[in-house]
């Protein structure tokens, strides 16, 4: 197998200081629990920013400091994230692409998100995908229902995808695909052969989905976007002590822990 590739999704859009004071919102703690994670053994952040309120924002300010501030303590992959919060204008959700990161999230179908809408008709998944490929940005496809791997192979049937393609599996949102290992063996097998794949269990998923996916040959995600715990009513005490569990598990089973450099080999990212 491939060394493992560990993702830290440091705050997401949905989570609040109120439910776990550990949170992250402000560039500087979100950059500081970057470095902690990247420590502990992950190699890529999927990045979202808060405004000065510690609303979810698109600012691409804010973005290009947090940016900063993480590459000014390390070396780590920055996913930036094109999702946003529900609601966020696609105006407002492309705009950081043009900071030109490693890699972006492109999700590509329309899903309930609890009791909101995560849209992405066919129109803005094209615009997105083709502004990431004009900018030389390596695309992660977020799949939240099976359909969406056979809509991004048809952007790479367009030209606008390029093989091998790279997935996130988010799994166990309320409304998407659920958590449970037939699903993911499912959708780890529906995929193209060479493709790579990565796991995001929400909440109590996350955990169990992470074993899975060590063991399959995947990578993980895990981090205070999905699940602010660390067991049962016990909230967790940063982003890096998921990190540090996966890492222990992984290496217990054998597998080894990519750096930034190997992720990047594996995820098919060159550096200019």
């Amino acid at each position: 197998m491939e060394k493992l590739i560990i993702t830290v999704a440091i705050c997401g859009a949905e989570a609040r200081k109120l439910d776990n004071p550990a949170l992250p919102v402000t560039p500087e703690e979100i950059a500081q629990e970057a470095y902690k994670s990247y420590l502990a053994g992950a190699s890529v952040v999927h990045l979202h920013v808060r405004d000065q309120h510690g609303n979810p924002s698109q600012d691409v300010g804010n973005f290009r400091y947090a940016m900063e501030l993480i590459r000014q303590k390390c070396d780590m992959i920055i996913q930036i994230s094109t999702g946003g919060a529900i609601g966020a204008s696609p105006e407002e959700r492309v705009a950081p692409l043009e900071l030109m990161p490693e890699m972006a999230s492109l999700t590509c179908g329309t899903v309930n998100f609890g009791e909101g809408v995560f849209w992405n008709p066919p129109n803005l998944i094209t615009g997105f995908a083709r502004r990431m490929k004009e900018l030389g940005v390596r695309p992660e496809i977020e799949v939240f229902e099976a359909g969406m791997i056979q809509n991004a192979l048809n952007l790479v049937k367009k030209g606008l995808l390029d093989s091998p393609l790279h997935f996130d599996f988010v799994m166990g949102v309320p409304g998407g695909i659920t958590g449970y290992l037939r699903d993911l063996i499912y959708l780890s097998e529906t995929v193209p052969p060479g493709s790579t794949w990565t796991v995001a269990g929400i909440g109590r998923f996350e955990l169990p989905l992470a074993v899975a996916a060590i063991i399959l040959g995947g990578h993980v995600r895990v981090g205070f976007e999905d699940n602010i715990y660390y067991r049962k009513d016990v909230l967790a005490e940063s982003n890096a002590q998921l990190v540090e569990r996966v890492k222990r598990i992984a290496l217990e089973l054998g597998r080894e822990i990519a750096t930034p450099a190997e992720a990047r080999r594996i995820l098919h990212i060159s550096r200019d």
